[in-house]
């Protein structure tokens, strides 16, 4: 399940410049990496980097080379063009190969199916003729297009985009085709591992809000990466509950919308939107808005506004402020409230924290008369209990 955003309007309020203080957002993409992450703390984000994989040059890659030649030996009818960096690296490495001319002119002679705009933008940009573009920008919308004709016997080569299309390729050679498979790039996991570890723990932790993945590939290193911990389904939980997966379009969501997690999309694959629709979607669904002590409250990720005036807090303190917010009004005990610190403080020491905690959360907050203390019982927020039931 996706929940898809639409662009937004100028001058909304989630796209305000600071509409994701107060959130942490991981990003686990290696291209355009520094330019993403500028688009995110440009609108208040805390921003955490986990590069998940790294990509091998093309003109490094045997079985490309290997493709190409078996692609060159007869005419190809179609060429399914799934991303516009793969195409350029493909003409790139047939040049450095000495095959550019006569791989121009088989792309020449056959139609030239490009995924989305991108990709359209790199076959022009090479001097070619784009066929037909699928308005969702899905390989699956290309594939019924190429279902619905009589595909026996034609030659269709199929770039893929770092991860095999397996069930693409499977059903057009089931129709007739004969089918060239073109690993333009192939992606592999990012040679430090340890940024994504850490993220992984805090996406279960709860120490981030959203994890942004701008490739397919990226989302799988990121499984594949925490299925080795033991951490797979604490992960799939995490996204399937306090922590957004946010993917830049339906292919790169493919992998987790398969293990049931749902995703938050924008209506354009672009970083930029994507950026946008985080500004948007955090705001409006992951924000605790209360009433206490007759101040305006705003609970984010890691900070908590004021009266309008942002106040970033510790994990303790933070942890408390979300247990009493989860019962506006109500009583919450000590006891409580001790299974929600990070760390666990052992049972002589769990009041102490406790304490502690209250403390410095009411000093963070500033005005007196937000977190009341009920003797011998514990701590409440001093609003009307009905509010956010």
């Amino acid at each position: 399940m996706s929940i898809t955003a639409a662009d937004d309007q100028a001058g909304s309020p989630e796209t305000a410049p600071d509409a994701l203080a107060g959130f942490t957002i991981g990003v686990t993409a290696t291209r355009r990496r520094e330019e993403f992450c500028a688009l995110l703390e440009r609108r208040g984000a805390r921003v955490v980097s986990a590069p998940a994989i790294r990509l091998v040059p093309v003109a490094e890659d045997a079985e490309l080379l290997a493709a190409t030649r078996a692609g060159l030996t007869a005419p190809i009818d179609d060429v399914v063009i799934t991303t516009g960096v793969g195409f350029r690296g493909w003409m790139a490495a047939a040049e450095g190969w000495g095959l550019s001319g006569e791989l121009a002119e088989h792309l020449a002679s056959a139609r030239l199916l490009t995924r989305g705009p991108k990709a359209r933008g790199a076959v022009r940009a090479a001097g070619l003729t784009d066929h037909w573009t699928p308005p969702t920008e899905s390989c699956e919308e290309v594939k019924q297009y190429l279902l619905a004709q009589d595909l026996r016997g034609r030659r269709i080569a199929v770039q893929l985009h770092g991860e095999p299309l397996t069930g693409f390729v499977a059903a057009l050679r089931e129709a007739g085709a004969e089918v060239i498979e073109v690993p333009v790039y192939r992606w592999l996991p990012y040679r430090d591992v340890s940024p994504l570890r850490r993220l992984i723990s805090q996406a279960i932790s709860g120490g981030v809000d959203a994890v942004a993945f701008t490739s397919a590939p990226a989302v799988l290193a990121m499984l594949n990466s925490a299925r080795a911990e033991g951490l797979e389904d604490a992960l799939i939980a995490a996204f399937a509950g306090p922590v957004v997966a946010a993917c830049v379009g339906p292919v790169t969501a493919a992998p987790l919308e398969a293990r049931g997690v749902p995703t938050v999309q924008p209506e354009r694959s672009r970083l930029g939107t994507l950026a946008r629709t985080l500004a948007r979607h955090l705001p409006r669904h992951s924000v605790t808005r209360l009433t206490a002590g007759g101040h305006r409250l705003e609970i984010r990720g890691h900070a908590v506004a004021v009266d309008g005036e942002l106040k970033p807090l510790p994990p303790a303190p933070m942890a408390v402020l979300k247990r009493l917010a989860d019962k506006p009004g109500h009583v919450v005990a000590r006891s409580d409230l001790r299974t929600v610190l990070p760390g666990g403080p052992s049972r002589d020491s769990a009041e102490h924290a406790v304490e502690m905690a209250i403390t410095r959360l009411r000093r963070a907050l500033g005005p007196s008369g937000i977190v009341e203390t009920v003797v011998k019982r514990g701590y409440r927020l001093a609003c009307d209990r009905n509010e956010g039931l």
